[in-house]
């Protein structure tokens, strides 16, 4: 096919660039999966490894540390040796995760393993965004870039799914033992392993970023790509790719920094996104929502039945951002989901702050309406979450930064996001158990607050523009 022939039509450009965002997408699938697998796991870690409440912390979150590394590294990595060869790396260290973590032997041999998945939970963070907005089409890049996220949750309510069946095959415990006597934690991790190998077999079929290959001098190839998601004019793209990539040398994170030496605002932007994003704590929701319900006196099965509903929240509110990102813009979704967010996390501070404590366990209950009341306020922080600050983020991050520094930048952003899990994650613990529930929910609602002023003040509407033009 030259250049100059016919275009494919606009209705299978459409379904091929689907398609492709699609594979991409799998990586925020494993992303999801893998950050929640533990959540039904928690409990029976403690008891296995005989660990306290700080080493149980750092058991559930050291895959953040390794997710901030692979974050910081992808960039550089996904401009030397492409988008899809850092896609294939990642499903490796996934899938070495998976088996490692159903092995462990000791909590130190378990952590190694769990950091390895979250050096790919970090690459894949930052490479699936960035391919979705290289290969989309500007009308079309707000729904598409949300896939990501909607990945992310379909993760989360699968790997969720999975505990809460392995769990009640095994009687209601994950410490009992499941499959040929083996403990029904362990074949938790385990099932991530085929989603795993999978992402590596889509990498290998979908095709390279126009943008990156462009930066490369393989103009032809880019044009091949090109006439297959876009079509139309080829040759102008390709000169606006080109002009915007600046082929002459290979990106660096000195690019990140303007001339009076500091990161440029637009990074800065884009880390304070991915901070607020952690530090309304909604990843509190996702990795301890089964202790923390069994701390207000639900049984571990309905615990875990719990987060499965939340789970499913998750997916439909994200669902609604699909639908409307493209239709009503990025920033109001955003001011929205953060008035919201306030307003939820509010109250449950105020109904775990004054939740009444059992002697005999030390934990709050929720008596009477006061249960109710905070399953529906934790719920529709959920949803208010899933249709602003979860989905949004993920497609801004994959936006407002040029096509020169846009690896580098997101790379700086999603480790900064990951730290920030890490903070948040790891003190949740030690939190619940000095402080109480009603301390750390109003941490988070004071995040949330802050960043009803931050998107307000600092973010700019990026519905329909080019990525050349940013």
């Amino acid at each position: 096919m030259t250049l100059r022939e016919p275009a494919i039509s606009n209705k299978q450009n459409t379904s091929f660039v689907i398609l492709i965002a699609s594979a991409a997408a799998l990586g925020g699938f494993l992303f999801g999966f893998d950050t929640a697998v533990i959540n039904g796991a928690v409990a029976a870690l403690s008891k296995a490894f005989n660990a306290n409440s700080v080493m149980t912390g750092f058991a559930v979150s050291c895959a953040l540390l390794g997710s901030a590394l692979g974050a910081f590294v992808a960039g550089s990595i996904a401009d030397r040796q492409g988008r899809l060869k850092t896609m294939i790396i990642a499903s490796i260290f996934f899938t070495l995760s998976a088996i490692g973590s159903g092995i462990a032997f000791t909590i130190w041999d378990f952590i190694l393993w769990r950091a390895l998945g979250g050096v790919a939970v970090g690459m894949a963070s930052v490479i699936a965004p960035a391919y979705i907005a290289e290969v989309a089409p500007a009308h079309l890049r707000g729904r598409l870039g949300s896939l990501q996220q909607l990945a992310i949750v379909v993760g989360i309510f699968i790997a969720l799914l999975c505990n809460y069946f392995i769990a009640l095959g095994a009687g209601g415990l994950a410490e009992a033992p499941f499959w040929f006597a083996i403990s029904a934690w362990r074949w938790m991790f385990w099932t991530e392993i085929p989603p795993a190998i999978l992402y590596g077999i889509f990498a290998l079929k979908i095709p390279e970023s126009p943008r990156y290959l462009v930066a490369q001098g393989r103009r032809k190839e880019a044009a091949i790509v090109l006439e297959k998601v876009l079509g139309g004019d080829i040759q102008a793209k390709l000169e606006d790719i080109h002009r915007t990539v600046l082929t002459e040398r290979k990106p660096q994170f000195s690019d990140l920094l303007s001339r009076r030496g500091g990161l440029l605002p637009i990074v800065w932007i884009g880390m304070g996104l991915s901070i607020l994003q952690q530090f309304v704590g909604i990843n509190v929701i996702f990795y301890y929502s089964s202790v923390l319900w069994r701390a207000v006196g639900f049984s571990e099965r309905n615990s875990l039945l719990i987060t499965v509903i939340t789970g499913v929240v998750n997916i439909v509110t994200t669902l609604i951002a699909i639908a409307t990102v493209d239709k009503f813009g990025r920033k109001p979704l955003l001011l929205i989901g953060s008035i919201g967010m306030t307003v939820t996390l509010g109250a449950l501070a105020v109904v775990f702050g004054n939740a009444p404590i059992d002697p005999a366990t030390g934990n709050p209950t929720l008596p009477g309406t006061s249960g109710i009341i905070a399953l529906l306020a934790a719920n529709l922080y959920v949803v208010f979450f899933g249709f602003s600050w979860g989905p949004i983020v993920w497609v801004l991050l994959g936006e407002i930064f040029n096509n020169r520094i846009r690896a580098a930048a997101l790379s700086l952003a999603a480790a900064a996001q990951w730290i920030a899990n890490f903070i948040v994650s790891t003190t949740f613990p030690p939190l619940l158990q000095y402080f109480g529930l009603g301390s750390a929910y109003g941490l988070y609602t004071t995040a949330a607050a802050i960043s009803i002023f931050f998107v307000a003040f600092f973010i700019r509407e990026t519905k329909g523009k080019e990525l050349e033009e940013m």
